[in-house]
């Protein structure tokens, strides 16, 4: 099962999701010593790479487990931002958060599309 991951709106998504991360993390405190921004960094850099993965394998069940295994990424990467916001490392959460949500229901739209393709080549 060939799919192009770029053409992929929920990859696209993920991956200006890592810029953002990138971007806050970037003005965590020096106490922070790199410890939750680069838990955060590699966690956001995982969801991209994990929807490429699953696209590129052969059947439609592994495309869907790797989804599954984004939206666990989603939401630990979603417990880092409160955890960063609990800390006083950032203080408005808003766009991180809104790009997590979007990116989590892309997620779950292209999960659930394919759950709903009657055939399979794999």
């Amino acid at each position: 099962m060939t799919r192009k991951f770029k053409e992929l709106v929920a990859w696209r998504a993920s991956v200006t999701l890592v810029k953002e991360v990138h971007d806050v993390t970037y003005r965590f405190p020096p106490g922070d010593n790199g410890l939750l921004a680069g838990e955060m960094r590699r966690t956001a850099i995982s969801i991209p790479s994990t929807i490429a993965e699953g696209a590129a394998r052969p059947s439609r069940r592994e495309f869907l487990q790797h989804l599954g295994n984004a939206s666990s990424l989603l939401a630990a990467l979603e417990t880092q931002m409160v955890i960063a916001s609990e800390l006083g490392y950032v203080g408005d959460t808003e766009k991180l958060g809104t790009l997590i949500g979007d990116v989590t229901k892309l997620v779950a739209g292209l999960t659930g599309s394919l759950r709903n393709v009657t055939t399979d080549a794999g």
